[in-house]
């Protein structure tokens, strides 16, 4: 909106024409989304509390966590809205990958919510099969609409290989399902402790800020060996918007949290992520840059497969986060440990831009 808006205006106050430049846009929506959070955080935390939006701690298998019994959750609505609100002001709209993006997020944000909402009235949220069906028929329903559009490709990007572009035709719509559910549910299994999902996502983010914007520029796509992804620049703003809303909400929800994002926002996010993944091209580097979450779900995939077949666990306890908390390790040490692995998947990530 405001885009279009500088676009009109610029004929008569030539400064709006930075909002021409992805760069730019990018620059205000990480301080637009990161003001957004940070002014309403505490307000809206407020606002959990009195309506009794707390957190149902598992005490039974983790003791020291009963003192976070009744912590203010969901706060990963206005998260998600911040990023939807600053991305429909500094998009393109006319872009249709941003639509793409938006409409996976706030979708998979809904499924969140009602999970998040029955978990509170009910004590138990919606069934694994019913979640799964739903995210399903998401991702699908987006694979069908991007088979449909010309300025996608089914050509996959290896990394590392420059000239290893397979088409999968068809077969793309599973790799689509693949990505979106499997790092939606990984981002929310990651979301045990307090500030642990949120690092990776801001991390990943800011490594899929730079492969959007290498893919949709041109000159800087073909100088490193990369397919011309015209539309995949814009995402870059989206991108801008993760990490300035998931700073601020960062503030809130470090050790000791005030706040918890809940299933609306790690699904939310989760998808998000996916998606920018598969638009962008970079599918198989999200194993890489998104390590930690790959890590967190094989630990509980692990985990309960090994307990079918042996009735033994593997793990003190998975996900794999409450693992080494119950080896002794304080709840700050096992996040920022996480922070770091993921930052440095994420340079291994980004290598990938020359090492070809």
């Amino acid at each position: 909106m405001l885009y279009k808006l500088a676009l009109i205006l610029k004929e008569h106050f030539s400064p709006l024409n930075v909002f021409r430049y992805i760069t730019f846009r990018t620059i205000v929506a990480v301080l637009f989304s990161m003001v957004v959070v940070f002014v309403l955080s505490p307000w809206f935390i407020e606002k959990l509390r009195a309506l009794n939006i707390g957190d149902k701690a598992r005490k039974e298998y983790l003791p020291e966590h009963e003192k976070k019994e009744g912590t203010p959750t969901m706060g990963g609505i206005l998260l998600i809205l911040s990023i939807i609100i600053t991305s429909l002001l500094l998009n393109n709209l006319a872009n249709s990958y941003v639509w793409y993006v938006l409409s996976v997020t706030f979708l998979f944000s809904v499924i969140g919510l009602v999970d998040d909402l029955l978990k509170l009235r009910k004590k138990e949220g919606l069934k694994g099969s019913v979640k799964f069906i739903l995210e399903s028929v998401i991702a699908v329903g987006l694979a069908i609409i991007l088979a449909r559009d010309p300025s996608f490709s089914t050509k996959m990007v290896v990394p590392f290989f420059k000239n290893v572009n397979p088409d999968l035709g068809g077969f793309y719509i599973l790799i689509i399902w693949f990505v979106i559910v499997g790092t939606a549910n990984a981002v929310n299994l990651t979301d045990g402790l307090d500030g642990l999902a949120i690092g990776p996502v801001l991390i990943t983010a800011a490594t899929y800020l730079v492969f959007s914007y290498v893919m949709g520029h041109e000159i800087i796509a073909r100088y490193l060996g990369f397919p011309f992804v015209p539309k995949a620049g814009e995402l870059a703003i989206i991108s801008g918007a993760v990490i300035g809303s998931g700073i601020a909400f960062l503030w809130y929800n470090t050790y000791p949290a005030q706040v918890f994002m809940g299933d609306v926002g790690s699904l939310g996010l989760g998808g998000l992520i996916g998606t920018m993944a598969i638009l962008s091209k970079q599918e198989i580097l999200l194993g890489v840059v998104g390590g930690v979450f790959v890590i967190e779900a094989l630990s509980v995939i692990i985990q309960v497969t090994y307990y079918k077949l042996t009735g033994r666990r593997i793990f003190l306890m998975a996900p794999i986060h409450h693992h080494f908390e119950k080896k002794g390790w304080d709840e700050p040490k096992v996040t920022v440990r996480f922070w770091i692995i993921s930052f440095i998947l994420a340079l291994v990530a980004l290598s990938s831009l020359k090492l070809r």
